[in-house]
């Protein structure tokens, strides 16, 4: 019976079939958004000739949530290369992070330093 409704709409969409309760046959699908997810930023970390080996470390691990290891790897990255990424979050997290390694950094009297930059 519902599929009947339907094909009635379709035939006679200015006149929908009215019920005795004052319902009627005509179907209302609501639009949907097209949502996107939103854009990523990488964290960097910038490598200088001051700040102890072992200071870049414990930064990934308490601000980044990295193990020892990958920790290990990502300080010797940015002290090979110059740079790397310790992580890809939506802007403001980004930004917080950034802002977060760059205080706490001071605070220890380290000159380490990280900035966001959009990734893609």
């Amino acid at each position: 019976m519902h599929s009947r409704r339907q094909i009635q709409l379709t035939f006679n969409q200015n006149r929908p079939h009215e019920h005795a309760d004052g319902s009627t046959d005509l179907v209302v699908q609501e639009a949907r958004p097209a949502l996107q997810a939103p854009p990523l930023y990488k964290v960097l970390m910038l490598n200088d000739d001051y700040t102890p080996m072992d200071f870049v470390v414990e930064v990934l691990e308490l601000f980044f949530g990295m193990n020892r290891e990958a920790a290990t790897k990502v300080m010797l990255t940015v002290h090979t290369e110059g740079k790397a990424v310790c992580g890809l979050f939506t802007r403001d997290i980004a930004e917080t992070k950034a802002m977060q390694v760059n205080q706490y950094a001071k605070e220890s009297q380290h000159p380490l330093l990280c900035e966001i930059e959009k990734d893609g």
